[in-house]
């Protein structure tokens, strides 16, 4: 343990924040897993429901930009795969 008091401090903010982001990362997997998982129209609420999840985690700063891109993209392209 740090002697330190900044250094205290820091750690329980690393703490309640790794807490905080693990939450949010965990909400975006259960929504993509239903949104990959989901089919005819519920796939749709669900695609969007993820979407939105996603956008959520990058606004936070949890997830990188250009990753929440690529599953967004990669969720679509299935979307549009099972309605074909």
């Amino acid at each position: 343990m740090a002697n330190i008091k900044s250094a205290i401090k820091r750690i329980k903010t690393t703490l309640r924040n790794a807490e905080r982001n693990s939450s949010v990362k965990s909400e975006v997997k259960t929504k993509v897993k239903k949104a990959k998982a989901a089919t005819g129209p519920q796939a749709t609420v669900d695609f969007r429901s993820a979407q939105k999840a996603l956008a959520k985690a990058v606004s936070k700063g949890v997830l990188p930009k250009r990753q929440a891109a690529r599953r967004t993209s990669r969720l679509a392209k299935r979307l549009v795969k099972t309605k074909a």
